[in-house]
């Protein structure tokens, strides 16, 4: 009888160890997130399955074209892509965007660029129509989809305050057919 006593504690410490674990890892670390809509189209698609990394903001800074998941106003989480850092000055110009003056590419947008007919895929706008403001605000980020005429982001909800950022996130993980890892070129 003892031994059983013995063995069930063993394995409800397991358990119990595992869950604690889990938890952990989950709030802290990483977390699995559902990307809903078409905002962030071709790059990620409606549905898919992605893990956000928790911990990549916590020992550096967001990097340009990063894809990163937020708390938005709304009280939803939203999933965009990194454009201005703070202190850039941005501009989209006859559908080429300006950091700072410079031109820059973006060649996650080249498959929908080459399918739209009537117009620019991104209208043309500077940050200080947008925000207010010439530059980014310090310990904010301006953000924006990949799908541009369909995308609620900083051009309608103003920059993201890093405090709201939960992390980056780059894993598709399902459909499994469709796992890989989002690069900056958006395959």
């Amino acid at each position: 009888m003892t031994k059983k006593k013995n063995e069930l504690w063993e394995w409800t410490k397991a358990l119990l160890i595992a869950v604690a674990l889990a938890a952990v890892i989950r709030y802290f670390l990483f977390a699995p997130i559902v990307v809903d809509g078409l905002s962030m189209m071709p790059t990620l698609k409606d549905q898919d399955r992605m893990i956000v990394n928790k911990f990549s903001y916590k020992i550096g800074e967001p990097k340009r074209f990063d894809i990163i998941v937020f708390h938005a106003p709304e009280g939803k989480d939203y999933i965009k892509r990194v454009i201005g850092l703070p202190g850039d000055t941005l501009e989209y110009k006859d559908d080429v965007l300006y950091i700072n003056g410079k031109a820059y590419k973006e060649p996650y947008l080249d498959e929908y660029k080459k399918q739209v007919e009537d117009g620019p895929l991104t209208g043309s706008f500077t940050l200080e129509e947008k925000i207010g403001r010439k530059t980014v605000p310090k310990g904010e980020l301006f953000v924006m989809g990949d799908n541009r005429r369909f995308s609620k982001d900083s051009r309608h909800i103003g920059t993201v305050p890093m405090s709201k950022v939960i992390g980056k996130t780059n894993v598709v993980y399902w459909p499994l057919k469709d796992a890989h890892i989002v690069t900056v070129n958006g395959q």
